[in-house]
């Protein structure tokens, strides 16, 4: 399946439904958040099976939730992808080495930190999902998300995360966006108390998408359950009618492929 993926030199992204993302870029395939396992409690279904995709040079994962670090397929690609790497927050590296990932290929991360690949480079800066979750003891944090550097282009892949007072220059920092994918989910008290912990409401991505002033945003974590849902055509409608000739706005297609 690694045919599809790989776009002949070209920086290309290929969203894959909820905070899934495919990245060929700096020569490498990086697979981010993908939910490849079947279940009833999906909306869509998974556009490649964890079985079909192989040749993958990293998955990423921000946090060690279901359907942002899937267990049941890392199990798989730590098999059927032998020189993979796998990238994650480091707080989760005793649950990522118990999916047999070999331990020379378990990236954990920090905020803060970066690790290069080929000629791409992921740096980590902490989200806040629902909460920031520092460890008091070992300053590692829970949820994380990513800039991806190479080929002279940057991606801003935000994980699971509300909008947290310094969030904003630590992803400035590295320069300008060029594209960037935000959870637009949103966040209430019968979600929070059945223990399903939120992200920015569409408005509040919008806005950090218009204080980020990327080339082109994505919204991400509205189309797979249905009771932790939203509607991508708001998020766009108030990016055109508040930031409408500073960012161009697209409703992602799952597989569908954007190059950059």
């Amino acid at each position: 399946m690694t045919g599809t993926f790989n776009n002949n030199g070209k920086t290309a992204i290929w969203w894959l439904g909820q905070m899934g993302l495919m990245v060929y870029i700096g020569g490498k395939t990086l697979c981010f958040d993908y939910y490849a396992s079947p279940s009833n409690h999906r909306r869509v279904d998974p556009p490649v099976s964890a079985e079909e995709l192989t040749g993958i040079d990293a998955f990423i994962g921000t946090h060690d939730h279901l359907d942002h670090i899937d267990h049941d397929s890392w199990k798989i690609w730590a098999k059927t992808n032998p020189k993979a790497k796998f990238i994650f927050p480091r707080k989760h590296i005793d649950t990522v080495l118990a999916d047999g990932v070999d331990e020379k290929n378990a990236i954990g991360l920090n905020a803060g930190e970066s690790y290069k690949i080929g000629d791409a480079t992921i740096h980590a800066i902490a989200a806040s999902h629902e909460f920031l979750d520092r460890d008091p003891k070992t300053g590692l944090y829970p949820y994380l998300q990513y800039i991806i550097e190479g080929d002279g282009i940057r991606i801003h892949h935000a994980g699971d995360t509300l909008r947290y007072e310094g969030m904003l220059p630590a992803i400035t920092a590295f320069g300008r966006i060029n594209v960037q994918l935000l959870p637009i989910n949103g966040r209430d008290a019968k979600r929070y108390l059945r223990n399903c912990i939120g992200n920015m409401t569409y408005q509040e991505a919008a806005d950090l998408a218009g204080e980020t002033g990327p080339d082109l945003v994505i919204p991400g974590h509205w189309d797979m359950f249905e009771d932790n849902s939203a509607d991508p055509n708001e998020f766009a409608d108030y990016i055109k009618a508040k930031y409408q000739d500073r960012i161009l706005c697209r409703i992602p297609r799952i597989m569908e492929k954007i190059e950059l």
